[in-house]
């Protein structure tokens, strides 16, 4: 009984966020009607034990296979068992020769996209008629063995931004000028930002989560927002070349940190992007996910060089739905906070999501204040929490601890 009960309130908390990114619920839902009588008790249960970690699990496993048959048009798994776009494979740093002989066998090329700033080529490849996403790449894989392959693999928020507005925001930080980008939904009109552009089919579209990201910056200080909307109503949105497109936008604009408030499977095309941001100087910060300890390694934030942010909640516990990733870096505040929505009403959140930008703002100011000992000025702001020094489960330690706005 116990553990039928931890299952079910861990299926709704964690099923929601990607309903609502992804345009699943209907007009009559909120996420608060899914989730907002759950969170207590989700505060309530045995902080990690195995009922817990095992229900998060299969709450994640829940949500994809809804996600994909409730998408069929649109959505469906790859040979790795993700959600990817349906139909569609990226070939990366191919020859013309690689090309022909997709064609031969059956592939159909898009089309074809140079990232020239990001030294990447990407081909998109229509898979052949009646053969399924999964089939059709690991055919291709035996063609062509050498060659970098992949689903146009989805990303997801992780976040929860409820329903009921528990209070007004209060005053943002002292300025920081420091160009910061995000890659998410689009921010209600309310929010001030320097751009927006969008990714994806009906891009940008104001969204709740891209909205309290936008504003966690803003109360910060920052003032220097490029936003790139890689979901805007897709359902197919938040793939994996959106997010490569983004971060070539975001690459011409000269930011010098990007938040990245998404979770999803590791993709070679989007590694290949991240490591080229990387080596340009921009520091990438991203979640955790809400998927539970026992969860696959979260992506963008396992990548090498990536900041990877945990959350807690305001009495500084670590969240028990945070995921993982292959490296821990800081946690920040999470929960019992508050952000906007895309109508610009200030309401409770809860997820990694909502830490991620509180630490690439303070990676920014970092930046601004110290240059290339930016890291270690990060390192000295961390409070340490749990056992002494670096641990598994809030990383160097807390940064931004008080930032949370709770009025």
């Amino acid at each position: 009984m116990r553990l039928r009960i931890i299952a079910s309130i861990a299926i709704a908390l964690l099923a929601a966020p990607a309903a609502a990114q992804l345009g699943l619920l209907g007009p009559g839902d909120t996420l608060g009607r899914v989730t907002g009588s759950v969170e207590g008790l989700v505060n309530q249960a045995v902080s990690t034990s195995r009922v817990t970690i095992d229900a998060l699990a299969a709450a994640r496993i829940d949500r994809l296979t809804r996600l994909v048959r409730n998408n069929r048009q649109t959505i469906e798994f790859d040979a790795d068992a993700q959600p990817a776009r349906r139909g569609e494979l990226l070939l990366e740093g191919a020859d013309q020769a690689a090309i022909e002989r997709t064609e031969q066998a059956g592939f159909t090329v898009i089309d074809r996209e140079n990232f020239d700033d990001l030294g990447i080529s990407v081909v998109r490849l229509a898979v052949p008629s009646g053969v399924s996403l999964a089939r059709a790449e690991k055919r291709l894989h035996t063609l062509l063995p050498d060659a970098t392959i992949s689903a146009d693999q989805l990303y997801f928020a992780s976040g929860r931004p409820a329903s009921v507005s528990t209070g007004q925001r209060s005053t943002p930080g002292s300025a920081l000028s420091v160009p910061i980008g995000v890659i998410d939904g689009a921010p209600g009109a309310s929010i001030s930002v320097k751009a927006t552009r969008g990714f994806a089919r009906g891009a940008p579209f104001a969204s709740d989560h891209g909205s309290a990201v936008v504003s966690l910056l803003r109360q910060t200080g920052a003032t220097d927002i490029s936003v790139a909307d890689v979901y805007g109503t897709d359902p197919a949105g938040g793939n994996a070349l959106a997010i490569v497109r983004a971060l070539g936008w975001l690459l011409s604009r000269d930011v010098r940190v990007i938040s990245i408030s998404l979770v999803g499977p590791r993709n070679p095309v989007l590694a290949r992007a991240i490591g080229a941001m990387q080596a340009r100087g921009t520091v990438i910060v991203a979640a955790v996910g809400n998927d539970g300890p026992a969860a696959p390694p979260s992506f963008p934030a396992s990548y090498p060089g990536v900041l990877a942010v945990t959350a807690v909640d305001g009495r500084d516990r670590a969240l028990i739905e945070a995921g993982r990733a292959l490296h821990l870096d800081y946690a920040a505040p999470g929960a019992d906070m508050l952000a906007a929505n895309a109508a610009g009403q200030w309401r409770s959140v809860r997820g990694t999501s909502f830490a991620t930008p509180l630490v690439a703002a303070r990676a920014a100011q970092a930046l601004s204040d110290r240059g290339a000992q930016w890291r270690a000025a990060l390192d000295g702001e961390a409070r340490d929490l749990g056992r002494k020094g670096p641990d598994p489960v809030f990383g160097r330690g807390l940064i931004c601890g008080l930032c949370r706005r709770t009025r």
